[in-house]
């Protein structure tokens, strides 16, 4: 009977939409969390960015080291590392930090700013 047949395959694939959906929910999950775990990385980027920028206006300023330092690291994702360095009539200011939350991994984020020192005007000019 041709009727017959057709139910005995649709009882056979009736486990497939579950075995696939098995396979395939945790390769969406992982995708995801990597999606996520990037965005962080680049929100991250951004910070240094920022702090770096802080710090070489404050240095520009000729605004004491450990205000510098305390101005970057205010902006800086935490525990980020920041570096003042001084070149002649300039102010380099380097952040790094560690990678969000998978902090095992062998990178780093990384920026650096420089600026021009701003002159000190002298009384009567």
């Amino acid at each position: 009977m041709p009727g017959c047949e057709r139910d005995l395959g649709v009882r056979r694939d009736r486990g497939f939409v579950t075995a696939e959906t098995a396979v395939v929910l945790p390769v969406l999950v992982m995708f995801a969390m990597a999606l996520v775990w990037c965005l962080l990385v680049v929100a991250a980027q951004i910070q240094c960015v920022d702090a770096a920028r802080a710090g070489a206006r404050a240095a520009a300023r000729q605004d004491p080291a450990e205000a510098v330092v305390a101005i970057a690291r205010a902006a800086a994702p935490p525990g980020a590392s920041v570096r003042v360095g001084r070149e002649a009539d300039r102010v380099r200011v380097v952040v790094v930090a560690g990678p969000p939350l998978l902090h095992g991994l062998p990178f780093e984020v990384r920026e650096e700013a420089v600026a021009s020192v701003e002159g000190t005007k002298e009384p009567g000019s």
